[in-house]
């Protein structure tokens, strides 16, 4: 195999913040495997750096491996990063890598990579994601309702930047969707565990039934108590930083939350989101995978636990904009192109250039 890395930074659409963070902008890290004239590709989000590392630490680690031992070219991976730390960018840039040699085995195999894998379910259900805090209320209203109309049942918003105004947008939310859809928040970590309990329960009069991050996920003894003290209709979800094994058993140990998440761009990959599916089977308790919808799709049809897959306004957006091959949702559900290899996607690099860094 050989090896190429791009990064390409993309606006955001309009101005976007959660409980903790903003930002006007994302980036994407691209890994191109070659091998016997076949092409496989992998990405995850984050920092340019992402790319440098992979170029200097991972290159020499994948090049001239065998091509259809994913798994012992991820260990190979692992052990390379030894000294850089296994949390953070490092994890993040084997999950690049890591995606593209699926992708580059099943194209050399010329099957969809969900056959690959092998499918438990034709297709995986999606919740819309966005919602952001910087969203004036029509933008907050007009998106949300339109993944309800377009057939997705549950939606998402953040929450957390301005506690005071929280109950009121989730009301205009609630107002927007109607009775019949689910609706998520996110906090992000903003509020203290007392203060994160105080609006669970104000959270009833509009029927929220999922709680993500009402804490730092690095409390778990705040998520726990949110967990055992919140309304029996809502769950706590958290696992979205998550980069190995040992964080997710930690999470599942301690009995922090209702629904586990993972990112296959952070926790290593498509094998490590296996692996934590795993975890999660052991535990009973369900998954849900968190942002890069195109790329969930395929281990989210194949792995027992998963509840559903988020459809991620930032990165839905990019991925149609970067590739030809993206699904769309119908009835509220992704469902793989089984009439293509791999992946199923096609870079479009020539509108993918204005963006490289």
């Amino acid at each position: 195999m050989s090896l190429s890395v791009s990064a390409y930074q993309v606006p955001t659409d309009a101005r976007e913040s959660d409980g903790t963070l903003s930002w006007d902008s994302t980036t994407m890290v691209l890994v191109e495997l070659q091998a016997d004239g076949k092409t496989g590709i992998g990405y995850t989000y984050g920092h340019q750096a992402c790319a440098t590392l992979i170029q200097d630490k991972l290159t020499g680690v994948v090049e001239g491996h065998n091509a259809l031992e994913v798994r012992h070219g991820w260990l190979k991976m692992v052990e390379a990063i030894r000294n850089l730390g296994r949390p953070g960018i490092s994890s993040m840039a084997i999950s690049a890598v890591d995606v593209a040699m699926w992708d580059l085995k099943a194209r050399l195999l010329d099957i969809p990579l969900v056959s690959l894998l092998g499918a438990l379910r034709p297709a995986a259900p999606v919740y819309g994601s966005g919602g952001f805090t910087a969203y004036s209320a029509e933008q907050l209203t007009d998106q949300l309702a339109r993944w309800v109309d377009e057939g997705i049942p549950r939606v998402k918003m953040k929450i957390g930047r301005e506690p005071d105004r929280d109950l009121e947008r989730i009301r205009l939310a609630r107002e927007a969707i109607g009775p019949d859809s689910e609706l998520y928040v996110d906090a992000n970590g903003a509020y203290v565990r007392k203060q994160a309990l105080a609006m669970a329960e104000a959270f009833r009069a509009y029927d929220v039934t999922w709680y993500e991050e009402p804490v730092t996920s690095d409390d778990l003894e705040g998520l726990r108590l949110l967990r055992d003290r919140a309304p029996a209709g809502i769950e706590i979800s958290a696992g979205e930083y998550g980069y190995d094994l040992p964080y997710f058993r930690r999470l599942l140990e301690t009995g922090a939350v209702d629904v586990l998440q993972a990112d296959l761009t952070r926790c290593g990959g498509i094998t490590g989101f296996m692996d934590v599916a795993v975890l999660c089977d052991a535990y009973q308790i369900p998954l849900s995978s968190h942002t890069a919808p195109a790329l969930h799709v395929y281990p989210g049809c194949c792995t027992t636990p998963l509840r559903h897959i988020e459809y991620f306004h930032d990165h839905a957006r990019i991925e149609a904009m970067f590739f030809d091959g993206p699904v769309a949702p119908i009835a509220g559900r992704l469902e793989p192109d089984l009439s293509r290899p791999g992946l199923g996607l096609i870079f479009r690099r020539k509108e993918a250039e204005r963006y490289r860094l």
